[in-house]
């Protein structure tokens, strides 16, 4: 109804994301082969990291954009395949399921590790979480989130890690999606969140704010403070979300200033062409034609206050099944070659 609900895209396929995590982790030996006797379908053959100076964060070799690449050169359709590479090699978010998460942030974090880069998590798993919309569910209760952000640290112990705290979460306390009796249980789980990863020797943490597209950071900056901000090490904005880099600077530095100078981090994926304004109001997040791939994950951003632009959706996935759109977080390869190429 804001324009916030398409963060409901990333309830991915939890099955391929443990199994990913755990494959990961089983290969950390035997990195010198590249996918088998077929080069063409060796997903991560041709990927490689970004300069960390710019862009430190991991790019997943195995990661589906890859994936998709290699299949697409294997079927013959190597135009497209170019277009899904602008996706592959750059570093997106892994979204952490709620089956064996240890084991999967325990995958991505020591591969990102012995790459030299940072794992760049997300956590979305609050209970009650999108409001029934396409991505309902999340962890059964405080309890059960409790645990899970337990294995999530687990898995990631010392190695660095930066980590999106539930995208949409603290905007559904003030929006009126969330019921109020879920309200002070979601407070305490954020505010358990945040301490214990922030415990972790390398982890940094940015807690989501919502977009420049939903509201006045008047309303959402004390419930902010209620979850923890003060203790993060800032916060995100834009999360599967469209709106420009500018609106969101200029969005995240009003909400900035009233929660202690923190600095945020912008979600970039997607916004190249800015915001959808046809079609229905309450689903122009979901699956906008004509939308872009935006500007690139760096650390080397416009604003002091920005520490980086990424791509915390991640690009190609859908949002739900609307406009013809395949169900949430699965991949869609006809929008995933039209946002390569409208970003050109």
């Amino acid at each position: 109804m804001y324009g916030s609900r398409g963060v409901g895209a990333f309830a991915r396929r939890r099955t391929s994301a443990a199994m990913l995590g755990a494959a990961l982790l089983m290969t950390a030996c035997s990195s010198g082969d590249d996918g088998g006797d077929d080069p063409d379908r060796a997903a991560g053959a041709e990927i490689t990291q970004q300069p960390k100076d710019a862009n430190p964060f991991w790019v997943n070799p195995e990661g589906t954009a890859a994936q998709q690449m290699a299949d697409l050169r294997a079927d013959g359709k190597k135009p497209e395949a170019e277009q899904i590479r602008k996706i592959a090699e750059q570093p997106a978010a892994e979204w952490i399921s709620p089956e064996n998460p240890e084991e999967q942030t325990r995958g991505f974090t020591e591969a990102a590790d012995r790459a030299g880069r940072t794992a760049l998590l997300v956590l979305y798993n609050i209970p009650h979480r999108d409001c029934g919309q396409y991505s309902q569910g999340g962890a059964a209760d405080g309890n059960a989130y409790r645990a899970f952000i337990d294995s999530v640290a687990k898995g990631i112990g010392d190695r660095t890690a930066t980590v999106i705290l539930e995208p949409d979460a603290v905007l559904h306390l003030v929006d009126g999606c969330t019921p109020e009796k879920f309200h002070e249980e979601r407070y305490d789980v954020l505010n358990g969140a945040v301490d214990k990863l922030k415990s972790l020797k390398n982890t940094t943490v940015y807690l989501d704010a919502g977009n420049a597209g939903w509201g006045n950071p008047d309303q959402i900056f004390e419930p902010l403070e209620r979850a923890g901000i003060d203790r993060a090490d800032g916060f995100s904005v834009n999360v599967s979300n469209f709106y420009s880099t500018e609106e969101s600077i200029a969005y995240g530095k009003q909400l900035s200033a009233k929660v202690g100078d923190k600095p945020f981090v912008v979600d970039t994926s997607r916004n190249g062409n800015g915001p959808y304004t046809g079609g229905a109001a309450d689903e122009r997040w979901c699956n906008p034609p004509g939308r872009a791939l935006g500007e690139t994950p760096t650390i080397k951003t416009a604003d002091p206050l920005v520490d980086a632009y990424l791509w915390v959706k991640r690009p190609g996935e859908s949002d739900g099944e609307c406009k013809g759109g395949p169900k949430a977080g699965e991949w869609w390869e006809d929008y995933a070659v039209k946002l390569a190429k409208a970003g050109d």
